[in-house]
């Protein structure tokens, strides 16, 4: 019995020791807490305060270029609205996304996902949040084979799960995370049980699980005990960061990389 208990302790020490680790700071759209978000500047910023991976919003446009920006539109970045899937590349290229955060930002472009590719360094990652449909996925498979980076750098995110079954389809040896939200004011969100979110994984073959922090535990740890990663956004208190790290999260994403890693 005595043994027992020892091997017991030892197991729940491990336990302990992985949810410990320190997960991936991730800079949310780059360090966009001090720079315009989505643009270059944001990314060469985060990397700067020392983030382990960047997140970038992608769409397709309607010359078939892959693009760096969140909303479907260009109103709330550059104040004068394109819509993205109707604009070519080159008409998105002529607005300035900088302007509204000051001198040192003025004429940032939208940059292509082959251009936010080239900010990331050896052994960092980047986390490919697709914002569109599914159409965008062959494309992305092909710039993303065009690229210097090594497969395990480039992570696919959505919270389509068209988009993330595309994906494990075109490229299964690519990992891929399911987005999933859960808010407060919309109760119908909570009601989904963990075997319903598992069973959905399973169905678009996600390799893991990303949602913001008001997720419930249970489900956490059920996603977990699947073998399956857990990760987190965004969140800039510090202490949420260090409630999700005990939890076991693989990687928080943040607006504020530095003052999160201090």
């Amino acid at each position: 019995m005595k043994i027992w208990r020892q091997v017991l302790l030892f197991i729940s020490g491990c336990t302990s020791c992985l949810h410990a680790q320190s997960p991936m700071i991730v800079a949310h759209r780059g360090a966009s807490h001090d720079a315009p978000e989505n643009t270059i500047p944001a990314f060469e910023l985060a990397w700067k305060q020392g983030a382990d991976a960047i997140e970038g919003d992608f769409h397709l446009t309607k010359d078939g270029h892959i693009v760096c920006i969140h909303d479907e539109d260009t109103h709330r970045v550059a104040g004068k609205k394109c819509i993205v899937k109707e604009s070519t590349l080159q008409e998105l290229r002529q607005l300035d996304v900088g302007h509204h955060r000051g001198a040192p930002f003025l004429g940032t472009v939208i940059p292509t996902f082959q251009e936010v590719l080239a900010t990331v360094p050896p052994r960092k990652k980047i986390y490919i949040e697709v914002k569109c449909g599914a159409a965008i996925v062959p494309k992305l498979v092909e710039e993303m084979r065009r690229s210097p980076l090594k497969p395990e750098q480039m992570i696919l995110i959505s919270f389509h799960q068209d988009v993330v079954q595309a994906w494990k389809t075109a490229v299964p040896q690519q990992q891929a995370y399911w987005l999933l939200s859960y808010k407060a004011n919309k109760p119908a969100l909570m009601q989904q049980s963990a075997n319903d979110i598992l069973e959905t994984m399973r169905k678009i073959r996600a390799d893991g699980l990303s949602t913001n922090a008001a997720i419930p535990p249970q489900i956490v740890r059920s996603v977990q005990q699947q073998g399956l990663a857990w990760h987190v956004w965004t969140v800039d208190d510090p202490a949420v960061a260090q409630r999700m790290k005990a939890q076991g999260a693989r990687s928080i994403t943040t607006n504020q990389p530095a003052a999160l890693l201090r």
